[in-house]
């Protein structure tokens, strides 16, 4: 039987969504027993949450100061030390356990899976290569920890279930003193997160300017959506690089995605491509986004997004 430890994404007060949808893939794995671990300097509300969760069997919970921040050196030597016994140990592929699941594989001596996207079997696993072209199927050996990441974007959150026990697990790893939190600096928006946002509206190098955005952000603003850009609109300085989306910047799976001047860069479809339905507006009706679109609406953007700002 499957033992699997995963590793909670949180900001220290509620769960990130994409633990549960690393619940889920971990719950394709037959006879799975599923654990959720969360490292914080007060683990209570993200553990109460995770604890709701379908499919979890136990919670358990590091707290310590030096866990009030995720920072990979820290926490890597104690997701090491709580993984023995665990066949399997997965984090979801954000900004989080990217950073930190290839510390925690090399201090288990294994390799890393990535993007896991779909489960063949306790050992094998589908994850995409060639920005999404291509799905190659990797087997790692059934003797040694599995250590992963899991593509939320090709999954769907488990359900409510439970309430699963709770329990405080204590660690003496030895903590990395030359590591140490100074401060964060993100910019502050009422909108909904580009990664776990429901709708999300994006911009491209047509819209020209920083100052054109605004166009986007008024029509995000009627339908609650999250905005987010392609890398063109990126390099080219008119939003900051956190709104990217695509193989380079952040890979999401709304039920709606607008795209508005972009023409559809393998890099960018590679980011979207998972998404529930996608909506183009592009003047060049041979743009590539046509190809993957669900509804396409040639014509000038300038236009067409303020009278559809308008209608709504």
């Amino acid at each position: 039987m499957a033992k699997i430890l995963i590793i909670a994404d949180h900001d220290g007060a509620v769960l990130n969504p994409t633990t549960a949808k690393t619940i889920a893939c971990a719950a394709e794995i037959a006879d799975a027993e599923i654990d959720v671990a969360v490292f914080a300097e007060s683990a209570s509300g993200p553990a109460a949450e995770a604890a709701a969760l379908a499919s979890v069997n136990r919670v358990l919970t590091v707290e310590r100061p030096e866990n009030a921040r995720p920072l990979a050196a820290v926490l890597a030597p104690q997701v090491a030390a709580i993984a023995d016994g665990y066949s399997h140990v997965f984090g979801p592929s954000t900004t989080f356990g990217k950073d930190l699941l290839p510390r925690v594989a090399a201090l288990l001596g294994v390799n890393q899976i990535s993007d896991i996207m779909a489960v063949v079997g306790p050992y094998e696993f589908q994850r995409p290569v060639y920005a999404g072209s291509a799905i190659v199927t990797v087997s790692a050996a059934p003797d040694r920890t599995v250590v992963a990441t899991v593509r939320a974007a090709s999954y769907r959150a488990v359900g409510p279930g439970g309430p699963a026990p709770i329990e405080a697990v204590t660690t003496d790893a030895a903590l990395p003193t030359h590591t140490r939190f100074v401060e964060q600096k993100s910019s502050k928006s009422d909108r909904p997160d580009l990664q776990t946002a429901s709708r999300v509206v994006a911009g491209g190098r047509a819209l020209a300017s920083a100052e054109n955005f605004e166009i986007i952000y008024k029509l995000a603003e009627k339908l609650g959506a999250g905005v987010g850009a392609s890398r063109a609109a990126v390099d080219a300085g008119y939003v900051p690089n956190e709104m990217q989306v695509g193989q380079t910047g952040k890979i999401i799976a709304p039920e709606l995605y607008i795209a508005i001047g972009i023409s559809g860069a393998i890099q960018h479809i590679t980011g979207i491509k998972d998404a529930g339905t996608i909506v183009a507006i592009n003047k060049d009706e041979e743009a590539p986004i046509f190809e993957v679109a669900d509804i396409g609406l040639v014509g000038d953007l300038f236009k067409l997004v303020p009278e559809l700002t308008e209608a709504l």
